[in-house]
């Protein structure tokens, strides 16, 4: 984005963060971040699946500030890198989720740190995918506590630095705690929602903390207790019964996290949010996708669009908020809401508008922006030029300009427009009767796509070494890489460095 599109962009959401800065309370709330992997808009009852049953989530829905026009990235690493940073993921290198392209900027300013800044104590539970090797870790990045597995899924192994545990499963999953692994009892979901509460009831009264808890579930490979999977069986097949019962189990630990807030008494003083991290997981969105099209990895509505609940008991009113929203509001919207000042390294780097005043009022004025999205994912050390149309898309408004060809695409072939204001499932293309607005959003694109491709510093880096996590944990556990484990790396052998 130009330098002076950049300004007017955070003159406009500086004015509409002073307006509801006037809404703010004095108090630091507690913040409990629930984040659910390859779970989407639809999977929420509340949200109109005609199968899936979701109590507590439904109650999240009921109690808190629902944003109807939310979205994050197609997959899971970039989506995270832009919660963390308030801007697109490209910018901060992220434009895969394995091959090195899933590290986030370790120069980037992320939330945690701005918390820390604000006199919050900061924790993790559960999936960071933001890179495995120690100066990538959560640790390094704003968070005191760390509960968290490897890779981009328990027992998730690629070549490069992006792997887990060796032998990991969810269920009784190594887990790194602080730098040391702990050998766990039970299904993933559950762990890191059990470690999460023990954490949370050791800070109550002392000062606010900030408690992410983004779930590995209910990403592939899908896999829960039985007792889960049973509501389902006969009303979907076997792997999609068994997705939404992993589902069931996120709804069920929810519950537990809202009763233990009730208990301790810090429910008024607690900001809980819940979100999904991309679109929907594919064979679930046959059943019900709320009418989109596209799936998780798609530039299609259905591939972004995500529920954001918002729930501050006392503090906001239960509303529905419109205007287009996203991810990279998140970062300024926590840090207003926590009473952080930002320094002017961090407020350089974010793009988002505090979602403050929506928040508040859903009448509030909301600026009509311009968001961006790409799928990335193209192969190690290709010409980034040739996927520039490939799989993306340009939101303004009522309109969404999508681009869903393959690589060497041309904009003069590629570019679809659609009315989603009256054509939600995007299935009439209406470019030709519109050719201003693709005209003008095309030319958004071509500013950003130049502004992000310099910004892609993870694109010709190469790890030779084995994953972090297994060498880590080899390290504690004692034994080595099996034919199996070099080959999931990648390897033939192992490396000199590690056999030493």
């Amino acid at each position: 984005m130009p330098a002076f599109l950049r300004l007017v962009s955070f003159l406009v959401c500086l004015c509409f963060a002073l307006e509801g800065a006037a809404h703010a309370t004095a108090t630091k709330p507690n913040i409990l971040f629930i984040l659910a992997d390859d779970t989407g808009y639809g999977d929420l009852s509340a949200t109109g699946n005609p199968i899936l049953k979701t109590p507590n989530l439904d109650r999240l829905y009921n109690e808190g500030v629902r944003f109807s026009d939310f979205h994050v990235s197609p997959t899971c690493s970039p989506t995270r890198s832009a919660l963390m940073t308030g801007r697109h993921e490209f910018k901060n290198g992220v434009t895969h989720t394995i091959l090195e392209r899933e590290r986030l900027n370790p120069d980037a300013v992320t939330i945690a740190q701005v918390l820390k800044s604000a006199g919050y104590t900061t924790g993790i539970f559960g999936k960071w995918h933001l890179g495995d090797e120690p100066d990538h870790q959560p640790n390094k990045r704003g968070f005191d506590e760390v509960y968290i597995h490897g890779g981009g899924g328990i027992g998730q192994t690629y070549p490069g630095s992006c792997g887990d545990a060796p032998g990991n499963l969810y269920t009784s999953p190594a887990i790194l705690h602080n730098g040391h692994f702990e050998k766990t009892q039970g299904f993933c979901t559950d762990i890191f929602t059990a470690q999460a509460i023990r954490w949370m009831e050791s800070l109550k009264g002392k000062q606010p903390f900030f408690c992410y808890l983004p779930y590995n579930a209910a990403h592939d490979p899908v896999s829960c207790p039985d007792e889960y999977k049973k509501p389902y069986e006969g009303k979907a097949n076997d792997h999609v019964a068994t997705f939404f019962g992993m589902v069931g189990n996120i709804d069920e630990n929810v519950g537990k996290l809202l009763a233990k807030l009730d208990e301790w008494g810090i429910a008024k003083d607690t900001l809980v949010i819940f979100m999904n991290d991309n679109g929907g997981h594919a064979p679930a969105c046959k059943i019900f996708n709320a009418g989109m099209r596209g799936s998780k990895g798609t530039a299609w509505l259905g591939g972004t669009r995500a529920v954001s609940l918002w729930r501050w008991p006392g503090a906001l009113e239960p509303h529905d908020a419109p205007g287009v929203t996203s991810n990279i509001d998140f970062f300024p919207t926590i840090a207003e809401l926590a009473g952080a000042t930002l320094d002017e390294k961090a407020k350089a780097q974010v793009e988002g508008c505090s979602l403050v005043p929506l928040l508040h009022d859903a009448n509030a004025p909301w600026p009509e922006r311009v968001l961006f999205t790409h799928v990335g994912r193209w192969p190690k050390d290709a010409d980034v030029q040739e996927y520039k149309y490939a799989a993306c898309s340009v939101r303004g408004g009522q309109w969404h300009l999508v681009s869903d060809g393959p690589p060497g695409t041309p904009r003069t072939k590629g570019w679809q427009l659609f009315d989603v204001g009256a054509d939600i499932g995007e299935q009439h293309d209406v470019a030709a009767e519109h050719q201003d607005v693709v005209a003008r959003l095309d030319a958004a694109y071509d500013r950003w796509w130049d502004s992000v491709v310099p910004m892609m510093i993870n694109e010709k880096v190469h790890y030779t070494g084995m994953n972090p996590f297994k060498v880590l944990y080899w390290k504690q556990f004692g034994g080595g890489p099996t034919a199996e484990d070099l080959k999931q790396m990648g390897m033939d052998k192992v490396p000199d460095s590690v056999a030493k």
